[in-house]
């Protein structure tokens, strides 16, 4: 079974009046058909700049320094706006994170999943448009489709707006689908719900998706694997099984001590230390060093490579290394210690 994206040491850059940002830095992953694949991280740690790097969605004070994109088995790492309109929609597409951004507010929401739809298909008569646009609110949870086809954003809730960000992002029948943070800007009911559909049309779809997020109760739920970014670097992979019960890398340790179910009663939640470093000038060695309980000298000096733990897992991380002292993880052993 041959991966629908594989991305191979991708780098990422903003050229600012500072001087050079690398946003990402040497990132390899793949997807597979028909699966979720999370990809979490605190705020700025370039997640959503890798899948606009994919899309080519990125300012034009951005470029992709290094690195292959393969989509669908193809090489798209230069390929031009011209090309990737054409892949956009049909081959991936994209749920933002703030629907009421995304939508035209002056703009019924029927229309605007109606113009999704003409944009690859555009012999397609205006009652064949109607019944697909139809079919998509369906699709959604969207209840009573024909009397919501002509109703503006702004009637919408958030979570209906979402639904209907949805349906514009399916309108082609993507193979991938990007979510980013497609639940941050809803309340914890209807973030289960648009979680729970995102499952529900990657099943009947088979559609695969790349799930952005900072919440790993979001990666609980809904993804199958698990890529931990740091600082333009993903510092571990694996299942969802890998991540909660077994990780490896400090930096997941923190982000799972982090969650509220580890909260003891009368202590406060558990904080990260210290800042994400600058990108501007990223630190020699491994980046979560400075604030790594756990660091080695080595951490200073020299970039851990990735290390195999198993079939499906990985991380970067010097205490792996056969050299280093043993470690007991702070989680006990993850979810299940």
């Amino acid at each position: 079974m041959s991966d629908l994206l594989e991305i191979k040491n991708l780098s990422v850059s903003f050229r600012t009046p500072q001087g050079e940002v690398e946003a990402v830095r040497d990132v390899s992953f793949s997807l597979h058909p028909g699966e979720v694949l999370a990809i979490v991280g605190e705020s700025g740690c370039g997640k959503s700049v890798l899948c606009r790097s994919i899309m080519k969605l990125l300012p034009r004070n951005a470029w992709i320094k290094g690195g292959t994109i393969l989509a669908d088995g193809t090489d798209i790492t230069r390929y031009s706006q011209r090309d990737m309109d054409r892949l956009r929609g049909r081959l991936f597409s994209m749920v933002l994170q703030d629907p009421m951004a995304a939508l035209n507010p002056t703009m019924t929401v029927g229309a605007q999943i109606a113009e999704a739809v003409r944009i690859h298909q555009p012999r397609m008569d205006r009652a064949a448009v109607r019944r697909r646009v139809l079919e998509l609110m369906e699709l959604v949870g969207i209840d009573r489709p024909e009397d919501r086809y002509g109703r503006y954003p702004f009637d919408f809730s958030g979570g209906m707006r979402q639904r209907s960000v949805m349906a514009i992002a399916l309108a082609c029948g993507p193979k991938v689908l990007f979510a980013d943070e497609p639940t941050t800007a809803l309340d914890v009911t209807i973030q289960a719900q648009i979680l729970d559909l995102l499952r529900d049309v990657q099943a009947r779809l088979g559609t695969a998706s790349v799930l952005v997020t900072h919440d790993l109760g979001v990666v609980a739920r809904a993804a199958d694997r698990v890529a931990v970014m740091y600082a333009g670097r993903i510092v571990e992979t694996g299942t969802v099984e890998d991540i909660f019960y077994d990780p490896r890398h400090p930096y997941t340790w923190g982000l799972l001590r982090s969650l509220p179910a580890w909260a003891k009663e009368d202590e406060p939640l558990y904080t990260i230390p210290g800042m994400p470093p600058s990108l501007l000038h990223p630190p020699k060695g491994d980046a979560f060093a400075c604030r790594n309980e756990y660091a080695l000298a080595i951490d200073y000096q020299e970039a851990p490579p990735m290390f195999q733990v198993s079939e499906s897992h990985f991380a970067a991380t010097w205490l792996l290394d056969e050299r280093a002292p043993k470690i007991a993880p702070p989680l006990g052993g993850g979810l299940n210690g």
